[in-house]
């Protein structure tokens, strides 16, 4: 019989082996369910060095992959790396069984379908700031090559030429630049035209006077600003509002001989205008960096012997390209260890059971902010969100924040995300407020934007209120004292008009004269005195043009009229 000591010791031995294998095991299942990271377009060293000293993910990198092979693999992946080559269309997201997280090394997160990555819960996440002195920099050099027509004097060198009367520059030193769009990087190009003793003067519909108020510029508008410039750059994304910001009726209020310099976004100059306004003399010169169809083929403007251009190099530094590549490793492994979410594009970090509750709450918040920009402008100084009903039990935090993204989006474009909206906002001089309201109102459950900027001392504050229908549709139901149904997406005409016989009438035949089909419509009067004042919104199938504007505002009872895009 075995004694007692032996019997012990066997059992020792038993749960020693036991330990071991349960501890095999244990590593076996830890290193199986190590989290894989796909880099589908080239990231670059300093990239792929910073993944590199990650243990605790697979990482594989994959370039150039077809998309039928992505949609196969993407399934297998946690998190995935891109530039502007991978495009993540609806149909290849719906197979991203187990993605988290999308990070862009880049701005434009255009090659990501983000409705569908917002559905599945994918955190989309772009690196707005890595480019920024490396673009200040580039519209430098070619606002200098300009100046001293640099490139067609080395293109005459190399054709054997030495003339030197027929490149005479123009110094810096004393020059007026307008910089349209005081963001990040057009205050990194105001630093360095103040070195060069230039005189700066700045337009940005969207930025107070007194956020500027320590920087060495003078805040004009747009029409007194183009009068004094002898050099104008462009540094605002390309919205509906600044899309042909220069064009020819802007051109004719410049100085003659001014020159243009575009390093921002095509489409912000309309280049046909441009290139009359060059072959008459009223433009100088012009340097461009990008093109409303990229890359610009047969475009006249590079026949032009004034015009210098790049093939998009703003953002083609080596230093560049790195800092992006390292920004975006970092917050996919912040996000996927759990430690922090950075430059999220698509929405606000709620755990799943809230952000159910609140998903149409801060789609609701996000469309009144920007129907706000789009109707009322800029120069905002207090942003104001009242809340009622059923939201006030929440952490309203990211209510707020999705409309600042939407406010902030039509002036910014793709560089505000969820993430740094409050900051670009402060940024701009808005004052932010939340409150939780109890008094009565036409809905239970509401959110309401009311917003004082540097035209209320005279008109007072401007108010949109939204509500749910049916605890998921949004709807927007008054713009300052109109009430009104109106669902926020698409194409809407907002009119503001007299109310007398004959306006929808007249209103139904200019549009469908022009082949603009009405969607729906909704109609909100108030009595002003003597007068019936009313808010007309048609939402259209198609875009309506600047031309179909015009013709609506030459209507007697129109007050104004604005097309907005959501």
């Amino acid at each position: 019989m075995m004694s007692l000591r032996a019997k012990l010791s066997n059992l020792g031995q038993s749960l020693e082996v036991l330990s071991k294998a349960k501890s095999k095991r244990f590593f076996v299942e830890k290193k199986a369910k190590k989290m894989k990271i796909l880099v589908s377009d080239p990231l670059g060293k300093a990239g792929m060095d910073e993944l590199k000293k990650e243990k605790d993910f697979v990482v594989e990198e994959k370039t150039g992959l077809p998309p039928e092979q992505l949609k196969k693999i993407i399934g297998d992946y946690e998190a995935i790396i891109i530039r502007s080559g991978t495009k993540l269309t609806k149909d290849i997201l719906t197979a991203a069984k187990k993605l988290r997280v999308i990070g862009r090394a880049g701005v434009g997160v255009d090659n990501v379908h983000l409705e569908t990555a917002t559905a599945k819960g994918i955190i989309v996440m772009n690196t707005p700031e890595g480019n920024t002195i490396s673009t200040a920099e580039h519209t430098f050099s070619m606002l200098m090559s300009l100046a001293r027509n640099i490139p067609q004097a080395n293109q005459s060198m190399r054709q054997g030429e030495w003339d030197r009367h027929k490149f005479l520059g123009t110094e810096l030193h004393g020059k007026t630049l307008a910089v349209i769009g005081f963001g990040r990087i057009g205050r990194e190009v105001m630093k360095r035209a103040i070195a060069f003793g230039m005189k700066v003067v700045i337009f940005d519909p969207f930025v107070t006077k007194d956020s500027i108020k320590d920087f060495p510029v003078d805040f004009l508008e747009l029409k007194s600003l183009l009068k004094i410039a002898d050099f104008i750059t462009v540094h605002t994304p390309l919205t509906p509002e600044t899309k042909y910001i220069l064009n020819a009726e802007t051109f004719k209020l410049c100085k003659t001989g001014v020159k243009v310099i575009n390093c921002a976004r095509g489409g912000i100059i309309e280049e046909k205008a441009l290139y009359e306004a060059i072959k008459s003399g009223k433009v100088s010169g012009a340097a461009l960096d990008v093109f409303e169809d990229e890359p610009p083929v047969n475009n006249p403007l590079l026949e032009l012997p004034q015009v210098i251009s790049t093939p998009h190099l703003g953002a083609a530094t080596q230093e560049a390209q790195e800092n992006v590549a390292i920004d975006v490793v970092k917050q996919v492994l912040d996000a996927l260890h759990e430690r922090a979410i950075k430059n999220a594009v698509n929405l606000p970090n709620l755990d799943p059971e809230t952000y159910s509750v609140l998903k149409p709450w801060i789609t609701l918040s996000e469309k009144i902010g920007m129907l706000y920009s789009q109707l009322f402008g800029g120069g905002i100084q207090t942003v104001t969100v009242r809340y009622g009903g059923v939201l006030t039990k929440y952490n309203l935090k990211p209510l707020t924040i999705a409309m600042l993204k939407g406010l902030l989006t039509p002036i910014c474009g793709e560089t505000v995300n969820f993430v740094n909206a409050p900051a670009i906002a402060q940024e701009r001089g808005m004052a932010v407020n939340e409150n939780r309201s109890t008094e009565k109102e036409d809905f239970t459950n509401y959110i309401e934007v009311i917003v004082n900027d540097e035209k209320s001392s005279k008109s007072g504050p401007n108010r949109i209120m939204g509500a749910l229908f049916g605890e998921q549709f949004p709807r927007i139901v008054r713009v300052n004292e109109f009430r009104l149904e109106m669902a926020p997406e698409g194409i809407a005409l907002f009119i503001h008009n007299e109310d007398r016989p004959g306006v929808v009438g007249n209103l139904g035949r200019i549009l469908g004269d022009n082949h603009i089909n009405i969607a729906e419509m909704s109609l909100g009067r108030i009595k002003k005195g003597s007068k019936t004042m009313a808010m007309t919104v048609i939402m259209t199938d198609n875009d309506v043009s600047a031309s179909v504007l015009k013709e609506i505002k030459k209507f007697s009872p129109i007050l104004d009229a604005k097309v907005v895009k959501l």
